[in-house]
């Protein structure tokens, strides 16, 4: 049997929002084919929760205002949001091939570790939507990509039953800055979202 793949994790660890890889690019061909269609619960949850998560952001903005800092419960809200999102999109982009948990705190081999709440300036917290938005249009763009990618990983993994890592890791970058630009205008961290593409490998904990 073909030794799973070490796993990686994104180079640069000092930054709230670091992604975790531990994924061994295997793929089930039943499961690619039907992907998006298996994805549907997670899309509808990740909506409903969403909306949860615009009134906990827009709380948080004021308390952050006033105190320079997101109290524990909601940084730990939103983070958990941003977390599961990252689980759906690395399911539904072939990144990742397990059925994710609908929690947001369950393990996943594309996952991201979130640092806890630090002060942030109450500068950067007043025009934080306008400060994101570079990093929105950056996003987006990487979501357009990010499609041709997936249309042609899908026949891919169909034909091997696996995800070439070279693909797998540029997705795994798009899911990286994905999910730091949502933690940064949400206001889970302060840091902006990093370009840095570098993933280093560490040992494997696959079995």
């Amino acid at each position: 049997m073909r030794p799973p793949t070490a796993g990686v994790h994104s180079r640069g660890m000092e930054h709230a929002v670091a992604l975790v890889v531990m994924d061994d690019l295997r793929r089930s061909r039943l499961t690619v084919f039907f992907r998006l269609v298996l994805a549907i619960p997670h899309f509808i949850w990740l909506v409903l929760w969403g909306i949860a998560v615009w009134f906990a952001v827009i709380i948080a903005w004021f308390a952050a205002l006033f105190t320079t800092r997101v109290p524990d419960g909601l940084h730990t809200f939103i983070a958990r949001y941003v977390r599961y999102q990252v689980h759906v999109y690395a399911y539904s982009t072939l990144a990742a091939n397990p059925y994710p948990p609908f929690d947001g705190t369950s393990d996943y081999p594309i996952d991201v570790r979130i640092a806890p709440p630090a002060e942030q300036g109450r500068l950067g917290v007043f025009f934080r939507v306008v400060l994101a938005i570079p990093a929105l249009i950056i996003s987006g763009v990487m979501n357009y990509l990010v499609e041709i990618l997936v249309f042609f990983g899908w026949f891919v993994c169909l034909a091997l039953g696996r995800m070439p890592e070279g693909m797998r890791n540029l997705l795994a970058f798009t899911i990286r800055y994905h999910a730091q630009t949502v933690a940064y205008y949400s206001l889970v961290t302060s840091q902006y979202p990093s370009l840095n593409v570098g993933l280093e490998a560490t040992p494997s904990i696959s079995s």
